[in-house]
C-alpha cells in the first residue's frame, strides 16, 4: 500500500491499535453477516477481545543454509527453507515521497533490491524450495506513464532468473495498473503451481478468485488467499460484482473519497483494501479440515494481513474477522504471511498463528534490503532477515482450536 493511496488527508486515527479494536468495535458484528456473507463459524467474542502474547526478541540466525536451531530445540532437523519478499513496487521513476512527505521511496532501486534478494537465494548453501511474492510488484504510478506492461515485463525477467519457483499473491497496485482479466492471463497468475488433492474435489479452488494451494515439503501445505476477491479495484464498472463491492464499500465508508478512512469506526474500509467472499472463505474452509485430518502443517498468504495486533488497522482486510473465525476453527494453521503495510509488523495470536506483515522493498534505502528466508523445523521456522527485516523465532504452540 502506499500512503499516497490514501488521497488528500492526514494520518488515519489509531494507528498500531491493539485488539481492543476488536473488543470495541461491534463484538456483536463477530456473530453477524459481514462482507464475505454469514461468518463461517463464530469465533468466541472473548478470545477476540483477548490480549495476545507480544512479538518475541530478535535472535540471532546463521545464513549457510542450515541455520542453528538455537536454545529452543538443540536437535530439531532442517527440513527445508522458503523465501519471502512484499511490496517491490518498481516504476522507472525518480525517488519520491509518500503523501506526508516523510518516507522516501526508491522506484528503480527496488529492482536492484530484488536483484540481490534472487542472487542471495540463488546462492544459498540450502536453496529454497520456493518465494512468496507478496504483491505490489510494480507501482500504481506505471498506468500514469502508461508503463504498466514494460515495468511488469522487466520484474517478471528479473524474477525468471530465480532457481526456484515463485508465487505470486495480487495487491492493490496490480489493480491500479491491470484489470482481473489481464492478471487471470499475465505471469502474475501462478495457479499452475498448484497441488490438487486427489478425491477431494471441495479442495479445488473456483475460478472466480485467484487462490490456490501447494505442498512444497510432505507434510506442509501453503495456501495462497485472493483479498481482493471483493474490491471495486479491477473490475469492471458495469458488472454486478462491482456494483455489490461498491455497496459494501460506500456502507461503512460514508466519505466522498473512498480511499480515506477519516471518522471511520472500522478504517479498513478504504478502496485500497479488499475482502474475501464467502465462497473463497468456504473453501478455504475445506482445506483446512483435510490438512487438520492429515496432520499438516499449513503456512497462508495474502497481500493483505487479517490480525491487528501486527498491522495498522487501515491495513487489513475488510472481512478481516470473517477470515480469523475460519482459521481459528483448526489447529493446522502455524504462520499467516502478508505484505502492504511497507512498515512491517508481527504478532503471535492467542491459537499460536504467527501473523507476519513483511516490510516492503519501495521504502529500502539503496544501502539496505528488505527480504527473508524462513527455515522450517518440526517444531518451528526460523525467518533470517535482510535489512529492514528482523528475525524471528516462530515455535508452533497451537493450542486447543474451536471446533467447527
Amino acid at each position: 500500500m502506499d500512503l499516497a493511496d490514501r488521497a488528500s488527508f492526514g494520518p488515519p486515527p489509531g494507528f498500531r491499535r491493539r485488539l481492543h479494536f476488536l473488543r470495541k468495535s461491534h463484538r456483536a458484528a463477530l456473530s453477524a453477516p459481514l462482507v464475505g456473507g454469514e461468518v463461517a463459524e463464530p469465533v468466541a467474542r472473548e478470545l477476540l477481545a483477548a490480549e495476545p502474547p507480544r512479538g518475541r526478541p530478535r535472535v540471532e540466525v546463521m545464513d549457510d543454509g542450515k541455520p542453528s536451531p538455537g536454545p529452543l530445540s538443540e536437535t530439531s532437523e532442517f527440513l527445508f527453507s522458503f523465501g519471502v519478499i512484499a511490496d517491490i513496487q518498481y516504476a522507472d521513476l525518480e525517488d519520491g515521497y509518500n503523501f506526508q512527505g516523510n518516507r522516501r521511496r526508491y522506484y528503480r532501486h527496488s529492482l536492484v533490491h530484488l536483484q540481490g534478494a534472487i542472487e542471495h537465494w540463488n546462492t544459498a548453501g540450502s536453496p529454497p524450495r520456493c518465494v512468496l511474492q507478496l504483491g505490489d510488484v510494480i507501482d500504481g504510478y506505471n498506468a500514469q506513464y502508461k508503463t504498466s506492461e514494460k515495468s511488469l515485463e522487466l520484474v517478471m525477467s528479473t524474477f525468471q532468473t530465480l532457481k526456484a519457483p515463485v508465487h505470486h499473491t495480487w495487491g492493490n497496485h496490480e489493480f491500479y495498473n491491470f484489470s482481473r482479466h489481464y492478471l487471470t492471463n499475465s505471469k502474475l497468475n501462478t495457479k499452475f503451481l498448484e497441488d490438487q488433492i486427489v478425491r477431494h474435489p471441495e479442495t479445488v479452488p473456483s475460478e472466480s478468485y485467484y487462490a490456490y494451494h501447494f505442498v512444497p515439503f510432505p507434510q506442509f501445505r501453503f495456501i495462497l488467499l485472493d483479498a481482493y476477491d471483493l474490491s471495486v479495484l479491477g473490475v469492471d464498472q458495469s458488472s454486478a460484482k462491482y456494483q455489490q463491492c461498491l455497496k459494501i464499500l460506500r456502507g461503512h465508508n460514508p466519505n466522498s473519497e473512498l480511499n480515506s478512512p477519516q471518522g471511520l469506526s472500522e478504517p479498513q474500509f478504504v478502496q485500497f483494501n479488499g475482502g474475501f467472499s464467502q465462497e473463497q472463505l468456504n473453501w478455504l474452509n475445506e482445506v483446512l479440515t483435510f490438512s487438520d485430518t492429515n496432520q499438516e502443517k499449513v503456512v497462508i498468504v495474502s497481500h493483505l494481513p487479517i490480525y491487528p495486533e501486527a498491522s495498522d488497522s487501515v491495513c487489513l482486510a475488510w472481512n478481516y474477522r470473517d477470515a480469523l473465525a475460519v482459521i481459528w476453527s483448526h489447529k493446522c494453521v502455524v504462520c499467516f504471511f502478508a505484505g502492504h503495510t511497507h512498515d512491517g509488523g508481527y504478532s503471535e495470536d492467542p491459537f499460536g498463528v504467527h501473523h507476519v506483515n513483511l516490510e516492503g522493498v519501495i521504502e529500502t534505502a539503496p544501502d539496505s534490503q528488505a527480504f527473508g528466508t524462513v527455515y522450517v523445523y518440526p517444531d518451528k521456522m526460523l525467518l533470517k532477515g535482510k535489512g529492514r527485516v528482523p528475525d524471528r523465532v516462530m515455535s508452533y504452540k497451537r493450542g486447543n482450536a474451536l471446533q467447527a
